[in-house]
């Protein structure tokens, strides 16, 4: 497969006053097309800035991100923008939905950045939502009056409008209980299986056994990954080989 991301020499640091800290230490990342990358690591081991690092959110403060091939650290912010709408998507802990707009003005307002064809991108929402479960008058409805678990998933929709290259998420499933984390987890696992990309960070095992590929971060390095391979309902050798990867890297 394609390579479709990649980090050299990646380093971040943050400066306060005389005190520098220093977060990502000289990773090297590389991922391929259909992945599906989990990070993990203890808090503050540097998981969501290595996630914003390679989306584009944040930029390095040294190393190089290539994406397919191109450099994308020296681009403006302008560009960068354009690369984040064009080949990104996003998903995080706080669904960050607009109160004030409908559920389908939520959705298209992010693909309407990308494409003028607001009938087309309308279309696009009622396939998905259909397609995540939901109602099609959720469409008519706004954020309060959904679950916590329905705003997830209509917060994934948006950020797969434009069907973007690589799904960025950090920590999908924190503030849901534990059926919504379950069917949020069922979504990015078909979203995977039909080709898409996903980065994902998060502290739970039951939420990183989804993934394909584990990387374990430790003051700002990859210290180790395990692939564990397609992800399969109930197989207990899979949680078995990730609880023992974890109590090896001290989790």
């Amino acid at each position: 497969m394609e390579t479709i991301l990649e980090a050299k020499d990646l380093c971040k640091t943050f400066s306060n006053e005389s005190v520098q800290q220093h977060v990502l230490r000289n990773l090297n990342f590389k991922m391929t097309e259909g992945d599906y990358t989990v990070i993990m690591g203890s808090s503050g081991s540097g998981k969501s800035t290595l996630l914003y690092s390679l989306s584009g959110i944040d930029r390095p403060t040294l190393g190089t991100i290539l994406y397919r091939g191109e450099d994308i650290t020296g681009y403006s912010n302008d560009k960068l923008a354009v690369f984040r709408r064009k080949n990104c998507g996003f998903v995080f802990q706080q669904n960050y939905l607009n109160d004030t707009m409908s559920i389908l003005d939520n959705i298209v307002v992010c693909g309407l950045l990308v494409s003028r064809n607001k009938k087309e991108i309308t279309a696009r929402a009622k396939e998905l939502v259909e397609r995540m479960g939901l109602s099609p008058d959720i469409l008519k409805k706004f954020p309060t009056q959904l679950s916590g678990g329905e705003q997830q998933r209509i917060a994934m929709i948006r950020g797969i409008i434009n069907k973007p290259a690589i799904l960025f998420a950090d920590e999908p499933t924190g503030a849901l209980n534990s059926q919504s984390a379950q069917q949020v987890l069922d979504v990015l696992t078909d979203l995977n299986k039909e080709g898409q990309s996903i980065v994902m960070v998060t502290h739970d095992v039951k939420t990183a056994r989804r993934g394909n590929r584990i990387l374990y971060l430790r003051d700002g390095v990859i210290v180790d990954e395990l692939y564990l391979g397609a992800y399969k309902k109930n197989d207990k050798e899979r949680h078995e080989k990730l609880r023992t990867f974890l109590t090896e890297m001290g989790w």
